[in-house]
């Protein structure tokens, strides 16, 4: 249709988008490895990823074929009662990939539901054991996702403070960023000898909303330590960090302490369809054994008409094939580097006040004299200076990051740096 851009701003409601008249969403038409195209055929850098999904770039072709072949042969069957090979093939191959604890993986359909799935279980799993447990620990300014419960263990504030009335009570602890270690231990012990905590939420090593924080190994297994010397069910929140980007597969793979549940998204389909997967454990699976009518009871009564997509599924297996390349790896491990050789550089540049990075994650933070946050001021300048370059940096306030598609070419994540150089507070 030939006006489908006009009738964009009349019929569709954008996410996270101002609702005003001054609002223009660009009109994309394709893409390609780390870049997309907009219907006038200007090309953008897409620097992040699209929110952190695309792996291994856009329209991957190897993807792409997996996903055709799976839609001639099964499209879509409910996941109640019935199952199908793709399905089988990604649990499988997933749970080969973790420590042998982790003997189950229940599908959902994105990184919110994951998280729900994941607390749903921490809660029905000591409702079970007759010994219901309401309370939560998360970690200040953390995002879960959107959904009621995800929302709860999120930090309050702006995303939250309409629905804060209808949000369950959770105990916030300060993120361990250096310097800040102790301070998060004290509290945590606190809460932990005083409360009867139900569940630990964190996301490992990097909260990405918050602006990209990062914090150690050794203080995250410290608290999950603690956390299982109580008998918490420990909650680990790999959306963001899962696949690659914190330079190992897992987040949870430079800890030795691990989790009882892990969500995972995004990157899970290299960005071609949605799809959430919560792993737990053994022990965790067990407590919803039931035998007999009452024994039912003790089912885990969660499902979507989306669970376990069989086109998912197959961009799931074949996503994985390719982070199972040499190449692949070769590129994290250069974009890693890259990185941190421009991490020292870019802390000297103008109005820079903090510069962050693990894995392929970097995050340049820039002083305003504001508070930091979401709706720093900045925000639209970072936003409009970069898309005029044609590079997609979505800011955080003021609060810039890149998380690049593995394909990327050095030539283009050079620009991006030359671009942050070019930047004048």
């Amino acid at each position: 249709m030939s006006d489908w851009r006009e009738n964009d701003s009349k019929s569709v409601w954008h996410p996270f988008t101002a609702v005003n008249a001054d609002t223009v969403n660009i009109p994309i038409v394709k893409g390609e490895g780390s870049w997309l195209i907009d219907a006038d055929g200007k090309r953008y850098l897409d620097a992040i990823s699209s929110w952190w999904v695309n792996l291994h770039g856009h329209c991957n072709p190897y993807i792409s074929k997996r996903v055709a072949e799976q839609v001639g042969q099964l499209e879509h069957v409910m996941f109640a009662g019935f199952t199908h090979e793709p399905a089988v093939e990604l649990a499988t191959r997933l749970l080969e990939k973790m420590p042998e604890q982790f003997t189950k993986v229940f599908y959902s359909d994105n990184g919110s539901t994951a998280v729900e799935v994941a607390l749903k279980m921490a809660f029905q799993y000591w409702f079970n054991q007759g010994a219901p447990k309401r309370k939560v620990i998360a970690l200040e300014d953390a995002y879960h996702g959107d959904t009621f419960g995800a929302m709860a263990v999120g930090g309050r504030g702006v995303f939250s403070k309409p629905f804060d009335p209808f949000l369950f009570e959770v105990e916030f602890i300060p993120t361990p960023v250096s310097g800040k270690e102790s301070e998060t231990l004290d509290r945590l012990s606190q809460i932990i000898d005083k409360e009867d905590v139900a569940s630990f939420i964190y996301e490992p090593l990097v909260q990405g909303t918050a602006g990209m924080q990062v914090y150690s190994s050794a203080v995250l297994d410290k608290m999950i330590s603690m956390c299982r010397d109580k008998g918490i069910v420990i909650i680990a929140d790999e959306v963001m960090t899962g696949f690659g980007r914190t330079g190992s597969l897992f987040a949870m793979d430079q800890c030795e302490e691990k989790p009882d549940l892990i969500a995972l998204s995004k990157g899970i389909t290299g960005g071609f369809l949605p799809m959430g997967v919560t792993v737990c454990t053994d022990a965790m699976h067990q407590s919803f054994w039931s035998e007999g009518e009452e024994g039912k009871m003790k089912t885990f009564l969660h499902g979507h008409s989306y669970t376990a997509n069989p086109l998912a599924c197959a961009a799931g297996c074949a996503s994985l094939d390719l982070m199972e390349k040499d190449e692949t790896w070769e590129s994290i491990r250069r974009i890693e580097q890259r990185h941190e050789e421009f991490a020292k550089e870019a802390i000297e540049l103008d109005g820079v006040a903090a510069v962050r990075h693990k894995g392929t994650i970097l995050a340049v933070e820039y002083g305003t004299g504001a508070q930091t946050g979401y709706f720093n001021s900045l925000r639209d300048r970072l936003y409009d200076f970069f898309m005029d370059r044609g590079i997609i940096l979505r800011p955080l306030g003021n609060i810039i990051y890149i998380i690049p598609p593995y394909c990327i070419a050095e030539e283009e994540l050079n620009s991006v740096y030359q671009a942050i150089r070019e930047f004048k507070l």
